[in-house]
């Protein structure tokens, strides 16, 4: 694999969160007397790539704009909390042991659709800090996917990589980022094309060896 860089995506293609997540937001519900609204994790399955203002859209359409988005994000503060206080034991097998071997020839990043802190306890829980070497979210940028890939690139000066996701949206994102897609296809999605594909994460060292 000749890419200097790889940029990764986190749901769907370093963890699965849904359930974590899931119990975040309606911890956050119950306290607004909002229990109502609850939601589980398979209502998450097709909503992890999308920005969060889309997600609010989808999950609380009956709370008015901008209530909506201000709930979303008090949602999203509490899941980060319930995320650090619980061993998240939820990446996908082969991590740590993968990235490791990665890092000898590749820099590695992330790139995440969600809100500010989500990659920083990712990176934390998967015991990931002395390998990863910058990431950006919507949070830092409130831009699209692609466009926050190529921030990421500016900042960080990459000029050759890939971008590693697992969805129709981390797709499109490549394509308009300009860079190359390897399917996750472990994950949550199917997206209409893409340049390499693999079953399990540590098939990035097959890639990478070629």
């Amino acid at each position: 694999m000749r890419y200097e860089s790889l940029i990764f995506d986190i749901d769907g293609t370093l963890w699965d969160s849904r359930a974590l997540v899931a119990e975040g937001y309606n911890i956050q519900l119950a306290k607004e007397g909002l229990s109502h609204l609850a939601v589980n994790a398979e209502m998450f399955l097709p909503l992890f790539g999308k920005v969060m203002t889309e997600i609010a859209d989808i999950i609380f359409p009956s709370i008015p704009a901008p209530e909506r988005y201000a709930l979303m994000e008090r949602c999203m503060d509490t899941e980060n909390r319930h995320l650090q206080e619980n061993e998240c034991r939820i990446g996908y097998p082969g991590i740590r042991e993968t990235m490791e071997k990665l890092a000898k020839n590749h820099r590695l990043f992330i790139v995440s659709n969600s809100q500010q802190g989500y990659p920083e306890l990712c990176i934390e829980k998967l015991g990931l800090t002395d390998l990863i070497q910058g990431h950006l979210c919507f949070g830092d940028t409130g831009t699209s996917k692609g466009k926050t890939i190529r921030a990421l690139m500016e900042k960080h000066g990459i000029t050759d990589c890939a971008y590693i996701g697992d969805t129709q949206g981390d797709y499109e994102a490549t394509v308009e980022a300009g860079v190359p897609f390897i399917w996750a296809a472990y994950g949550f999605g199917t997206p209409e094309g893409y340049d390499h594909k693999i079953d399990r994460f540590a098939d990035l060292l097959n890639l990478s060896n070629k």
